[in-house]
């Protein structure tokens, strides 16, 4: 299934910062509120269902000198028209 990138930014920022903005998406989703995303011109509202698939990724990346590039990654996942389905996840 080819895939459409609707919105994509990458910038550095506090640890303070990226908090925020999280507990804005989570802020969003506990009240059913839509999410919009912007930056500069781009800008996309997304309606996540009640109960979307949630994955948490965390990854390492050596490159060929063989410096680590260490991420986690948070995604939020649902087929338009879609509910989604049940699952658990604890961080601590």
């Amino acid at each position: 299934m080819p895939e459409e990138v609707l919105f994509e930014t990458e910038n550095t920022q506090s640890r303070t910062d990226v908090a925020q903005y999280l507990r804005t998406v989570a802020d969003k989703l506990e009240s059913g509120e839509p999410i919009t995303l912007s930056a500069g011109s781009q800008s996309v509202t997304l309606d996540p269902p009640t109960r979307p698939v949630f994955e948490v990724k965390a990854e390492r990346e050596t490159s060929s000198s063989g410096r680590s590039e260490l991420s986690i990654e948070f995604e939020l996942e649902w087929k338009e028209g879609e509910d989604g389905r049940d699952g658990s996840l604890e961080i601590e």
